[in-house]
């Protein structure tokens, strides 16, 4: 295989592996966080703006991440 391929490659398996993740752990929140409602739901506007917040630093992180296997897979080429 040539080092382009491999590189196009790594690009993707990475950028699939964070789309997962992060979808995984975008769940993980808002579920928590509905428990959370559920359970008191007096502070139901807290624990939405905090739920909102993390995720806005997930996709960040996410977004970071794909931009990373572009360039690598774009360097690679």
């Amino acid at each position: 295989m040539e080092a382009t391929a491999i590189a196009y490659l790594a690009a993707g398996f990475g950028a699939g592996i964070v789309v997962i993740g992060a979808a995984f752990g975008i769940g993980k929140l808002a579920a928590a966080a509905m428990e959370a409602s559920g359970r008191q739901p007096e502070v139901a506007s807290e624990v939405r703006t905090s739920m909102l917040i993390a995720a806005a630093l997930i996709e960040g992180a996410t977004f970071f991440a794909l931009a990373i296997c572009i360039i690598l897979a774009l360097k690679g080429a």
